[in-house]
């Protein structure tokens, strides 16, 4: 006998669960199989609080706030600090980058810290606001502000180098 909360925790993850995916593989630079461990972590939290949750007005945002938790603590996990490369997640409508293109995004988003790399997918790549995204983080509207001028500094930089190394040693631009 299926329950009444298994039932409207079911409906919730078919609709959604595309979405977490793609966060947490924009979270984990593209690693799928860290993005559906992740994943995995996140609903299995949701699923504890989903009686509330599903009371309130936001499931995916709280989905969302769950997910990069679990990512920034995930992180600072000595075991998971390691290089690692993958895809970027595909994006409905939108060309995909070449493999060169890709991998080179993947190893500048690798060198900007967990918190600041969840600041960047939830405003950019997610479209939160500014203040969703404090929300989402538990931080202040200022500490998002500078936790993304850091991050987008940093992204910068790794780009930068990126293309002044293939310039200066014959690859294309």
């Amino acid at each position: 006998m299926t329950s009444e909360r298994d039932v409207g925790f079911t409906e919730f993850v078919t609709a959604n669960r595309g979405r977490l995916e793609r966060a947490a593989r924009l979270l984990t630079y593209g690693n799928e199989q860290d993005a559906e461990d992740l994943v995995q972590q996140a609903l299995t939290k949701l699923y504890v609080h989903w009686p509330r949750v599903a009371r309130g007005t936001g499931p995916l945002t709280y989905s969302y706030r769950i997910l990069t938790t679990t990512f920034i603590d995930e992180s600072r996990r000595a075991w998971r600090r390691h290089e690692r490369t993958g895809s970027l997640p595909a994006e409905t409508g939108v060309p995909a980058p070449d493999a060169d293109t890709r991998a080179t995004v993947l190893a500048a988003l690798a060198a900007v810290p967990p918190r600041q790399r969840a600041v960047i997918v939830l405003r950019y790549l997610l479209d939160q606001s500014v203040e969703q995204t404090a929300t989402l983080l538990h931080c202040s509207e200022g500490t998002v502000k500078s936790q993304s001028a850091k991050a987008l500094a940093t992204l910068r930089i790794r780009l930068a180098d990126v293309h002044t190394d293939t310039t200066h040693h014959g690859g294309t631009s």
